[in-house]
């Protein structure tokens, strides 16, 4: 394990990378169950699932970088577990980027 210590292991990156994962797993599937086609949405070019995806992420990751950047991630509750576990206020940008990839992939 001391060859990860570089990295920061915390809870909220092993959630992510495990979310990744899923979504790279579900989309996956997806693509062999139901075979995509393009789509025409309110941008006027053809887009799949997976251009999508892309889309959806890197606007999640913009989402993210401005809130850090405006807001700063100060804690914004406080749950009474243990010696009490701090909620950070980028859970509101994270609601906000699952909320805009939904309007992604039913608009797009």
């Amino acid at each position: 394990m001391d060859s990860f210590a570089w990295m920061a292991w915390t809870a909220p990156t092993a959630i992510f990378f495990v979310l990744l994962a899923l979504t790279l797993g579900t989309m996956t599937w997806l693509g062999l169950a139901y075979p995509e086609t393009e789509r025409v949405g309110v941008l006027r070019i053809p887009t799949t699932r997976g251009d999508r995806l892309f889309v959806s992420l890197i606007a999640a990751a913009v989402i993210h970088l401005v809130w850090i950047g405006v807001v700063g991630t100060d804690p914004i509750a406080s749950l009474p577990i243990g010696e009490g576990v701090e909620i950070s206020s980028l859970w509101l940008a994270t609601a906000i980027s699952l909320l805009l990839a939904i309007v992604i992939f039913r608009k797009v």
